[in-house]
C-alpha cells in the first residue's frame, strides 16, 4: 500500500511538472538571428512586413523611428525555472551576440539596449527590454522601404497632366543602381499605357528621376536608362508607337523632398510623364 501510494505520489508531481510547462504561443517562433535564454517560452509576438519602430538612441527618451520588416517577441521564464537571470544578464547575452556579428550598442540604460548591425547588406536594429521579473522583449526591425502596393490610375495620370503638364508615377521599381524594372511594376506600366491608349494624340516626355545617393554622373546616367527602359516596356508590351514616346534622365536635379531622410529619398526616386 505504501510503494502503490509513493508511486502515486510521483506520477502526480510528475504530472504538475508536465502541465506547469508553458508551451510557445503557435504563432511565434524564435528569430534567425538568436537563440532563446533556457528555461523560457514565448509569450506572443507582433510580425508586420512593413512598420516603424521608435527605438531609445540616447537619455531623457529620445528615441529615432525606422521602418522596415518588424518582428516582436516576447520571451516569460517558465514557472518551474529555480532561479531568474537578472536585467543586465539578459541585456548582455544578446549584446554580446550582436557584438559578435559585427554590429554595435546605440544605447543602453539598466532595463533597456539598443543596437544595430549590419547582415547580408540590410541594416538591422535590436531593442531589449527586460524586467526584474526575467520577462524580457526582443524588438528587430529590418530597415527597408515600403512595398507600394497602390499605385495611381490612368486618370489621375490624365488630370494630373491637364493641370500641371507632369504627372509623378509611384508604382515603378528598381532594384539599387539597375534599370531593369522589376516584375511589381507591371500595374503601373499599364496605367501608362492606358492613359495613351485613351488619347491616342498624346505625347509624352518618360523621366526618371534619382536621390542624391552617388555622384550626379552616375545618376544622371541611371536616370536616363529607367526611363529609356519604361519607353521600351510601353512599346514592347502595349504597343505604344515609339513616336509618342521620348525618355530623359534629370537624375537628382529636381527633388519633391529632401534628401536628408530615407522617406525623402524614396519620393524622390520616381519617373515622371511630361506633355510634349
Amino acid at each position: 500500500m505504501k510503494k502503490a501510494a509513493y508511486i502515486l505520489f510521483v506520477i502526480l508531481c510528475f504530472s504538475s511538472l508536465l502541465i506547469a510547462q508553458q508551451k510557445d504561443d503557435r504563432a511565434c517562433k524564435d528569430h534567425p538571428l538568436f537563440n532563446r535564454m533556457p528555461t523560457y517560452w514565448i509569450h506572443g509576438c507582433t510580425q508586420k512586413d512593413f512598420d516603424a519602430f521608435a527605438f531609445t538612441v540616447g537619455p531623457q527618451g529620445k528615441t529615432q523611428s525606422v521602418e522596415g520588416r518588424l518582428s516582436i517577441i516576447r520571451y516569460y521564464p517558465q514557472a518551474t525555472a529555480t532561479s531568474k537571470p537578472s536585467e543586465l544578464q539578459i541585456l548582455r547575452n544578446f549584446e554580446n551576440a550582436v557584438k559578435a556579428l559585427g554590429g554595435t550598442v546605440v544605447f543602453s540604460e539598466k532595463t533597456r539596449e539598443t543596437m544595430r548591425l549590419t547582415k547580408d547588406g540590410k541594416e538591422i536594429w535590436i531593442q531589449v527590454t527586460a524586467e526584474f521579473t526575467g520577462k524580457h522583449a526582443l524588438t528587430i526591425l529590418e530597415k527597408g522601404e515600403m512595398s507600394q502596393d497602390i499605385v495611381a490610375n490612368a486618370d489621375v495620370f490624365s488630370n494630373d497632366l491637364k493641370s500641371t503638364g507632369h504627372a509623378a508615377v509611384y508604382g515603378i521599381y528598381f532594384d539599387t543602381n539597375k534599370s531593369e524594372i522589376k516584375p511589381e511594376s507591371t500595374q503601373a506600366i499599364a496605367e501608362i499605357a492606358k492613359l495613351l491608349q485613351a488619347d491616342p494624340g498624346l505625347k509624352i516626355y518618360v523621366v526618371g528621376h534619382t536621390d542624391s545617393v552617388g555622384t550626379v554622373e552616375s545618376n544622371l546616367k541611371l536616370s536616363m536608362e529607367r526611363a529609356e527602359s519604361v519607353v521600351q516596356a510601353l512599346i514592347r508590351s502595349h504597343g505604344i508607337a515609339a513616336a509618342r514616346l521620348r525618355s530623359f534622365g534629370n537624375g537628382p536635379f529636381a527633388p519633391v523632398a529632401s534628401n536628408d531622410t530615407d522617406e525623402g529619398r524614396a519620393r524622390n526616386r520616381r519617373v515622371e510623364l511630361v506633355k510634349q
